[in-house]
């Protein structure tokens, strides 16, 4: 059995540029610029300013930026503000959205 990788940004980690993962992000620090992983989570004291690309989003804290994912899950602590590009969407009570959406084919 193959084991996955995580990588974690704890929260006072700050990058500037872009991230690649090949497997599982962890983010609860700040982040400006563009992040591509399989899944990729924010928690809620997160900042992510830049686009998401992944299988999986779990998006928890602040993002501007767009989200292009197969599944894309926002928790109600989560402020996102740009366009999401899904093939499947949950959104709990509670969350702050300023979102175009467009499903996937």
């Amino acid at each position: 059995m193959v084991n996955k990788t995580k990588s974690v940004l704890v929260s006072d980690v700050k990058i500037e540029g872009n991230i690649t993962e090949k497997e599982s992000i962890i983010i609860d620090g700040e982040v400006n610029g563009n992040i591509n992983a399989k899944l990729v989570e924010t928690f809620e004291n997160s900042l992510v300013k830049g686009n998401i690309r992944s299988k999986e989003a779990i998006i928890s804290g602040k993002l501007k930026g767009n989200i292009d994912s197969d599944s894309v899950h926002i928790k109600k602590t989560a402020d996102v503000d740009g366009a999401v590009k899904q093939k499947t969407l949950s959104i709990e009570k509670g969350s702050r959205l300023t979102i175009k959406t467009e499903i996937k084919k």
